[in-house]
C-alpha cells in the first residue's frame, strides 16, 4: 500500500504545484466576464464600468460578453461549468440568489460558485405611461381591482430583479397585473414608450432619462432611502407600502474550484479600483451605490439573499418551468 499512497500523494502535490504555478501566472490571455443581460442594460454599463477601471489600474485585460436567456441561467450555468482556471467569470444581478428557487430545475447550485466580490447596488423605478390616469401606487392598486388583467406590466424577463421586485410589490400591496416578460430591459422600454405595454419596474440607470424628459411617469423607487439621482423621488415604503425596500445588485464570482491566489488577486484590484474616485463618481452618476465587499463578506451576503428570495418565492407561488 505505501507505493500507492506514494504515487497518490504524489500526485496530489503535482497538481496543487500546477494550480499555484497557474495563479502565479494568472493572468495571461483576456478574462472573459459574462453578463446575463443584453448590452446596454444596468448590469452591462456596471459590468464594463467596473471592469474597464480595474483593467485601467492592474494591465489586465477584460471581455465582457453578454450571454442572455432563461433569466440568466445561460450565462449562470456557463459560468458554473467552465475551467476554474480564472478566465471566465461572472457579473451578476440578484438571478444567482433568485432562479434556485424559481425554477423548478435548474443545472447549478449556489455552491458551484466563488464569490468574489460585491460591487454595489441600486433601486428599481416603478413607472407608468403619462397618458394613463394613475399618479401614485394608491391609483395603481385601484386600477389593478377594475379589471383583471387590466395592467400589463413588463419586465426584463422572468427572474430577473424587474419581476421579483414586482412580485414582491404585488404581494405587499395587492396589485393585480398580467406580467409580460420581455429579453432585457431595453425591450421592455421599447414596449412601454410604444403605449404596448402600462408598468414597468427597471433599474435606476435605464429609468432617468425617460422620467426626465417626460416619457414616463414615476410611481415610486424601490430602495429603502431615495437615491441622491433622484432626491424628489419618493420611495415605495414612503408611498405607502410599508417596510418595502427592494434592490438590484451586481457581484463578480467565478466557478467553485476558483484558485484562492487568483480570488485574491482579484478580489485586491477590485477593491482599488472601487476605492478610485472617477469610478465612484461614474457608478454614482448610474444610480449604484458602492458597497466594495470581500470574498466573506460577498459569501455572506449572497447566502443572506438567497434565503430571503426563497422564503418571498414560496410566499408568492409564483414558479417556472
Amino acid at each position: 500500500m505505501k507505493p500507492t499512497r506514494s504515487l497518490l500523494a504524489g500526485a496530489l502535490l503535482a497538481c496543487a504545484l500546477g494550480q499555484a504555478a497557474q495563479a502565479d501566472n494568472w493572468p495571461s490571455r483576456p478574462i472573459r466576464t459574462l453578463v446575463a443581460f443584453p448590452a446596454g442594460g444596468s448590469a452591462d454599463i456596471v459590468a464594463r464600468l467596473v471592469t474597464q477601471k480595474v483593467g485601467e489600474m492592474s494591465g489586465f485585460n477584460f471581455v465582457v460578453e453578454n450571454r442572455p436567456g432563461a433569466g440568466g441561467n445561460l450565462a449562470f450555468d456557463a459560468t458554473a461549468s467552465a475551467p476554474p482556471d480564472g478566465y471566465t467569470l461572472l457579473f451578476s444581478t440578484p438571478g444567482i440568489a433568485i432562479n434556485p428557487s424559481l425554477y423548478r430545475k435548474v443545472e447549478y447550485k449556489l455552491s458551484d460558485f466563488k464569490p468574489i466580490a460585491l460591487v454595489g447596488e441600486a433601486p428599481l423605478m416603478l413607472m407608468v405611461r403619462p397618458d394613463l390616469p394613475i399618479h401614485n401606487i394608491k391609483d395603481l392598486v385601484a386600477a389593478g381591482r377594475q379589471k383583471p388583467d387590466a395592467i400589463r406590466f413588463a419586465s426584463s424577463g422572468n427572474g430577473s430583479s424587474s419581476h421579483l421586485a414586482m412580485e414582491v410589490l404585488k404581494s405587499m400591496a395587492g396589485l393585480q397585473y398580467l406580467h409580460v416578460p420581455y429579453k432585457g430591459g431595453g425591450a421592455a422600454m421599447a414596449d412601454m414608450l410604444g403605449k404596448r405595454v402600462d408598468v414597468t419596474m427597471l433599474p435606476i440607470s435605464e429609468s432617468m432619462p425617460y422620467i426626465r424628459d417626460n416619457r414616463l411617469r414615476a410611481l415610486g423607487q424601490t430602495g429603502g432611502t431615495r437615491s441622491p439621482i433622484a432626491p424628489d423621488i419618493p420611495t415605495l415604503a414612503e408611498e405607502g407600502v410599508t417596510g418595502y425596500s427592494v434592490t438590484t445588485w451586481y457581484m463578480l464570482l467565478g466557478p467553485a474550484k476558483l484558485p484562492d491566489a487568483v480570488v485574491r488577486t482579484l478580489a485586491a484590484r477590485l477593491d482599488q479600483a472601487l476605492k478610485s474616485p472617477d469610478l465612484q463618481l461614474k457608478l454614482r452618476n448610474a444610480g449604484v451605490s458602492v458597497i466594495n465587499e470581500g470574498p466573506q463578506a460577498t459569501q455572506a451576503f449572497l447566502d443572506r439573499q438567497a434565503s430571503s428570495w426563497a422564503k418571498a418565492i414560496a410566499a408568492s407561488g409564483t414558479h417556472i418551468e
